[in-house]
């Protein structure tokens, strides 16, 4: 469901901001991992006053900070999200910023001379489903009202380095950076309404783990993640079983 207070025309912006005060800070050829992480920060937020704010709570500083809420941007694992949600709900709502590659381009990188080959468009594909491996390392505060997810689907160039194995170097590669180039939709996930409205129309009801991994196309493990999420948030209640599976359907 797109949030009306984020705009494609602002994305744009944001990104020509954000990279330009990368390129002036550290250089070209410098950015590292830090890209996506600051395009998001200035689209957020254009005012960098509210950028890396300290927040009096021991060490903790905001990536965003509008003086009411706290805007952190997650680009990889959530694990060492846990403390820090430990400390700030207790004092401000927070929203967790996660981005999702709708779309993907790799560009590859040479090692040795620098070379970059053209764009090619990954067969992969991201949907919000991506981010419910991370979300259960936080599952314990998916009910608190403070606590917001905003899934942010973007069309990403993905530079990596062709320094693995096999015959070309892709196996094990490395991913240097990271670069959106286009906004997709933005998904809000609040209260186990906004979870439950991801479920398939088609899905029958009710429904095991597996064939909800079938319904969606995902692995067993991760409708195995899906699903005890949306159980332990109230978005689907358990029905019976199934032989040895669990049967689930939509909350009232």
């Amino acid at each position: 469901m797109p949030n009306s207070k984020f705009h494609a025309d602002d994305f744009q912006t944001a990104r020509n901001r954000g990279l330009t005060r990368l390129h002036e800070r550290q250089g070209i050829g410098t950015l590292g991992e830090r890209s996506l992480h600051v395009i998001l920060k200035y689209w957020l937020e254009p005012d960098e006053n509210r950028h890396e704010v300290p927040l009096g709570i021991g060490r903790l500083v905001a990536d965003v900070f509008d003086g009411k809420r706290i805007y952190e941007i997650q680009t990889c694992s959530f694990n060492n999200l846990v403390p820090k949600l430990e400390r700030l709900l207790p004092h401000y709502p927070v929203t967790v910023v996660y981005p999702i590659a709708r779309e993907k381009r790799l560009i590859w990188i040479d090692p040795d001379t620098g070379e970059m080959t053209k764009p090619r468009r990954s067969p992969k594909t991201g949907r919000a489903w991506d981010a419910f491996a991370e979300l259960y390392k936080i599952k314990k505060f998916l009910c608190n009202e403070r606590l917001n997810i905003m899934l942010v689907m973007l069309d990403i160039e993905e530079y990596r380095v062709k320094d693995g194995w096999a015959r070309e170097g892709k196996r094990g590669s490395h991913r240097m950076e990271r670069i959106p180039y286009a906004l997709g939709d933005i998904i809000k996930l609040q209260t186990p309404e906004d979870y439950s409205a991801l479920l398939p129309d088609n899905l029958s009801q009710p429904f095991t783990s597996v064939e909800l991994s079938e319904s969606i196309g995902v692995t067993s493990k991760r409708a195995g993640y899906i699903c005890n999420i949306l159980y332990n948030i109230g978005a689907i209640i358990r029905t019976g079983k199934k032989g040895r599976a669990y049967l689930y359907e939509k909350a009232d």
